[in-house]
């Protein structure tokens, strides 16, 4: 019935969330499709391991926290204590979620670099790079902004165009200007550390070709080979929250090094803390276990090149598979969050049931890499329709009668033996969908079998059955045989909705299903009062979590660096508009009336404007540079016909002006002697 296999050793990891920022459904696409296949191997009763981590270091990380008023360790502490919340309540279920921040991964480190630095792996060399002179510090092609040399498009990265698409280094961005001070970037050289990916060029070829990796994702790095394999850059220079390098003070192991290793680090810790668990039986290289990676498609370079390379350098296994997804769209477009679908995981929660993303993605999801799309419309859909009108339904159509006529006790023996055998015979094909991770077929063999179950009830009516004299043995027999169907399908479901499959555990009376256990049906067996396991998505609960995510957006803009206003950034000149544009901006002279500070609010004054007979409020980021006495009757410029923007504290009805890189180096522009209030600037 179950096309189970031999008993097999298993670890499985996904990618490292990054300890900068909460965990939105974007992520969840990976964990969700990681947690489902390790429950099937769990429940086909192959010993499988899920080991995670946080992702703890980088320049993003020391900033963000430097920002704060805290030390990294504060910070990475909190954010792993909400990514474990908000895995916990989609039943994301870790053996052991840890860190890279760790005793276990420093040493891996060390030791995966220092065996390949000793097998001559490593080379070292100078370079030049961007450096912020204001902070002292050099810069992640990230924390560089400019304009395209390619295209002229302004406001791009120091790696890549997103308006052209185009790839160049830093030092080829015009106008480049430092994210984190605002100053022109000078050049300055250091001394790196690199590892040689070319000395592995035979050893990488034959395993992405080893059936260990998607075609087209083998297809993919082809490309790679023709075009040469680059050494790495491994090292950075202080200031930087990481891993020193042995030997060498002052430079850090790059992020991307000690990341990946992160997932040996996890897997030792568990093994320190579990009898019998050896970590050399995973990762040495005779290792006859099984090791699987899911990721994101976004970083198949770092996974199927680098990382098998460093293991293979170091004298570790290499991976099994390395399984790549695509991203998540929502409605047909990128996640966006002033459309309110750039969705976390925590406004989610606020509103729906996890369980519903989790069905909803596992429909979605197959093997391959291609994107998947959240349609909202028929997310509401199929969950009503699938879930609740389909396989809960069989549940609540026949227990009814079993609790009232049966004392809830199930037939001595099934009457339908042979549409039973029809469901257990599919559990085969079933399990290979899983196996496979094609999700989505497997949830459109299980619906086709929930039909086939509601059918037979149609079809045996056992709500008219229950009216006729003489016919209660039969109303036992349909209704248990519902019973039994609905077990069968919940088994199936069971790595999907894990919570859902408890409550009906509980119902049915009987322990966690294994995928064994559905063969045999129940007989002459009780159950308890059925209790509904879910309900219905309302459009209501879609807009509330729409509307929540762009209370979100709003909540981001005010807690960020650059406050909740445009006049706190230190942006270069960009590109250049036509005077039409620039006439359509109503600039008027208005006085404050009113200042005051905005409970809740970290960097927002809420202003009251004169504007010659008119009052007009605005929220101003300006509150790290001014007290409210200070503003109160005195005149400064407002764009006068911004439209009004909803704010978590309320409407903001245009916008002052201001100048200066922020903080406390922000100046209101101000009138000379003699401007009145409403007067238009020309």
């Amino acid at each position: 019935m179950n096309g189970i296999q031999t008993k097999r050793n298993i670890l499985v990891t996904s990618a490292l969330p990054y300890a900068n920022g909460p965990i939105h459904i974007g992520h969840l696409v990976e964990y969700i499709q990681t947690d489902i296949w390790v429950r099937f191997q769990k429940m086909s009763g192959n010993p499988c391991i899920y080991v995670c981590a946080d992702d703890a270091h980088g320049t993003p990380i020391m900033l963000r926290a430097r920002q704060e008023g805290i030390t990294p360790e504060q910070l990475i502490a909190r954010v792993a204590e909400e990514h474990k919340a908000d895995f916990a309540a989609f039943r994301v279920e870790f053996d052991n979620y840890y860190s890279t921040h760790s005793d276990e991964n420093r040493f891996y480190a060390n030791t995966i670099y220092e065996h390949n630095r000793d097998a001559g792996h490593i080379a070292r060399r100078t370079i030049t790079q961007a450096f912020d002179p204001k902070e002292e510090m050099f810069l992640p092609d990230r924390f560089i902004k400019g304009e395209c040399p390619k295209c002229g498009a302004g406001d791009q990265y120091g790696d890549n165009c997103e308006a052209c698409g185009a790839s160049y280094s830093p030092g080829e961005l015009k106008n480049p200007t430092s994210v984190v001070s605002g100053v022109t970037p000078i050049q300055k050289e250091s001394e790196h550390y690199f590892f040689k990916l070319g000395d592995f060029e035979t050893m990488l070829k034959q395993w992405t070709r080893g059936g260990h990796l998607q075609a087209e994702v083998a297809n993919k790095l082809d490309e790679w080979f023709q075009a040469g394999l680059q050494e790495w850059d491994i090292s950075r220079d202080a200031p930087y929250f990481g891993f020193e390098i042995p030997d060498h003070p002052g430079k850090f192991f790059y992020v991307w090094l000690d990341a990946p290793i992160g997932y040996m680090a996890s897997f030792r810790n568990l093994c320190d803390r579990t009898e019998g668990l050896e970590f050399d039986a995973f990762w040495s290289r005779d290792s006859k276990a099984e090791l699987y990676h899911f990721i994101g498609k976004d970083i198949i370079y770092f996974h199927a090149l680098f990382w098998p390379a460093m293991l293979d350098g170091a004298g570790f296994r290499t991976p099994t598979a390395v399984f790549a997804h695509g991203f998540l769209t929502v409605d047909g477009q990128k996640m966006s969050k002033s459309r309110g679908t750039f969705i976390r995981a925590r406004t989610y929660l606020e509103s729906l049931n996890p369980e519903y993303l989790r069905y909803y993605f596992a429909a979605k999801l197959g093997s391959g890499v291609e994107d998947i799309d959240l349609n909202l419309e028929d997310f509401t859909a199929r969950v009503n329709s699938d879930l609740v009108g389909k396989v809960v339904n069989i549940a609540s159509r026949c227990a009814g009668f079993l609790r009232k006529r049966f004392d809830s006790r199930l037939s001595e023996q099934i009457s339908e033996p042979t549409l039973f055998d029809e469901f257990t015979q599919a559990g085969r094909s079933i399990a290979e969908r899983y196996e496979q991770r094609e999700f989505s077929h497997a949830v459109r063999e299980i619906m086709a079998l929930a039909d086939r179950a509601n059918q037979y009830i149609d079809d045996r009516k056992p709500w008219v059955i229950a009216k006729e004299v003489g016919r209660a043995q039969e109303l036992h027999q349909v209704c248990s045989m519902g019973i039994n169907l609905f077990r069968v399908l919940i088994g199936y479901l069971r790595p999907i909705l894990p919570a859902t499959a408890e409550k009906a555990e509980l119902f049915l009376k009987v322990a966690p299903l294994s995928w064994a256990d559905l063969a045999q049906p129940l007989a002459n067996h009780e159950i308890a009062k059925f209790k509904p396991l879910m309900t219905r998505v309302e459009k209501a609960q879609i807009d509330s979590m729409v509307e929540a995510s762009k209370q979100d957006l709003e909540k981001q803009a005010e807690d960020s660096p650059e406050a909740a206003s445009k006049e706190l950034t230190a942006d270069p000149i960009g590109e250049t508009i036509e005077y039409p544009d620039f006439a359509r901006v109503d600039l008027r002279i208005v006085e404050i009336v009113k200042a005051s500070r905005v409970e809740g609010a970290d960097k927002l004054l809420q202003l009251t404007l004169d504007l010659g007979g008119e009052t007009r409020q605005v929220f101003a980021g300006i509150k790290s540079a001014y007290e409210p006495e200070q503003l109160e009757g005195r005149l400064t410029v407002m764009v006068a016909n911004l439209a009004p923007r909803k704010m978590r504290f309320g409407i903001s009805e245009g916008m002052v002006l201001a100048a200066g890189p922020g903080g406390s180096e922000l100046f209101l522009l101000s009138p000379d002697a003699g401007a009145r209030p409403g007067m238009r600037v020309k």
